[in-house]
């Protein structure tokens, strides 16, 4: 299953410089986060559904109170698909997966039984509310960065649990994923350096280990001055993470490098900081907060009285 989990879109011939389809986590991956989801939340009933009949249906619609890009469409149908498999909730979505809504709109148009539909609304909703703010999150970070070189990519800062979810979203969002967790992708700290006996040794060893783990993406090394990067430079590393460097030095470090690598700046980064970043001419900047500071997006699901 692990070829499905990962995409990026880098910008070096050392990765796949194609730009992949934006393909949802496997079928199996979400059906397993939404049972979590519900049985956190109904456990052995919910109670307050025994307030309604057992076969009365219900129409209902979702509606937004904030701008920004839709995602998690999969997450919302399977929180009442596992909770009514017999007779469906019927779905009418009124946007698509990705696109930018607007406060006031109508997403979604559903009809079902009511114990169903009322029991699944906060699983469901906590889905979409998290998945359509890291997709905003995520587009408004690109737009700031739009019209230089730099892809911004997300982080292993994720929910636990929802790591997949989360990385599907900052894709709808418009941006690129890092390494999907520990064991695809190599990327070299300060800690591994001095255990490995350098800058050197240690690229040498984590090229051995990449040659003899094919589903090793790519090999990267952090880097702390302009001096390490030097030293990596001249082991032929070829993709390099700058940690905190400041705007004059993330300039020179473009100048030194001379395309011989994929330069990474991270650290902190915020928006406010973006624009000035990616005009340094870097290649991926690297943002933690796209999946680690969430603000839910604002959405509500009404019961239409009557229909």
């Amino acid at each position: 299953m692990r070829e499905h989990l990962f995409i990026v879109h880098p910008a070096h011939s050392e990765m796949n410089a194609e730009k992949s389809t934006i393909a949802l986590p496997p079928r199996e991956e979400i059906a397993a986060n939404v049972r979590r989801a519900l049985a956190e939340d109904i456990g052995s009933g919910d109670l307050t559904a025994e307030l309604l009949l057992a076969e009365q249906r219900v129409k209902a619609r979702v509606i937004t109170r904030a701008s920004g890009i839709l995602c998690g469409q999969s997450w919302f149908d399977e929180c009442f698909a596992q909770l009514d498999d017999e007779t469906p909730t019927r779905m009418d979505w009124r946007v698509k997966e990705g696109a930018r809504v607007t406060p006031g709109q109508t997403l979604c148009a559903l009809e079902g039984k009511a114990r169903a539909l009322l029991g699944g609304e906060r699983s469901a909703l906590n889905f979409l509310q998290l998945l359509s703010g890291v997709a905003s999150k995520t587009r408004r970070y690109v737009e700031a960065a739009a019209g230089t070189r730099a892809q911004i990519v997300d982080t292993r800062k994720t929910l636990p649990g929802l790591r997949l979810a989360q990385k599907y979203a900052v894709r709808i969002g418009g941006g690129g994923n890092h390494r999907l967790a520990l064991w695809d992708a190599i990327l070299i700290k300060e800690n591994h350096i001095m255990a490995a006996g350098g800058i050197a040794a240690a690229i040498a060893a984590a090229r051995q280990i990449a040659r003899q783990n094919p589903h090793c993406r790519f090999v990267q090394i952090e880097v702390e001055n302009l001096a390490q990067m030097e030293a990596a430079l001249a082991a032929n590393a070829k993709m390099l993470l700058l940690d905190n460097f400041d705007l004059p030095t993330l300039r020179r470090a473009v100048r030194l490098n001379r395309g011989r690598a994929v330069l990474e700046a991270s650290g902190g980064l915020t928006l406010a900081d973006l624009r000035a970043v990616a005009e340094t001419g870097i290649d991926r900047i690297s943002v933690g907060a796209l999946t680690k500071d969430v603000e839910a997006f604002d959405l509500s699901l009404r019961v239409i009285p009557g229909a």
